[in-house]
């Protein structure tokens, strides 16, 4: 992929398309930087890698403020999909994933307790992730 002229992506040989978001359009100019500069350091990440954390990132916008506020939160997931990035399912599956992990991370804890009772209360620390995982997965928005 390449940063052309005007704010416009080009995979070499392929059709040109707007570049309107912002963690892409970085990663684009990043790439075509090194590549002018030799050879290179570090890889930057590819702009499928950063669209991947980008969604990454949305849907832990998502999930942290769906425990709260969840008529919030669905105001958040129509903004993040009304640039056509990204689909309600992808966004909601994004949080889904993070607070599976992170109940997941509490499960493991609980594994490494030295007593029982330790074990237990990390388990039980879990739950409410787990539980928002649910009501995330089961939220229908249409």
């Amino acid at each position: 992929m390449r940063m052309m002229p005007g704010g416009w992506l080009s995979s070499r040989g392929s059709s040109r398309r707007p570049c309107g978001y912002g963690a892409r359009c970085l990663v684009a100019r990043a790439q075509e930087f090194v590549e002018e500069a030799g050879p290179p350091g570090v890889p930057l990440p590819t702009v499928e890698q950063a669209a991947v954390m980008d969604l990454a990132g949305a849907g832990d916008a998502v999930a942290e403020p769906w425990q709260r506020d969840p008529q919030q939160a669905v105001v958040l997931v129509n903004e993040l999909v009304a640039g056509g990035e990204f689909s309600v399912d992808e966004v909601l599956d994004a949080a889904v994933d993070a607070t599976v992990l992170t109940g997941l991370l509490a499960l493991q804890a609980a594994g490494s307790a030295s007593d029982p009772s330790a074990a237990a209360e990390l388990c039980v620390g879990a739950v409410p992730y787990l539980a928002l995982a649910v009501a995330l997965a089961t939220a229908d928005l249409d």
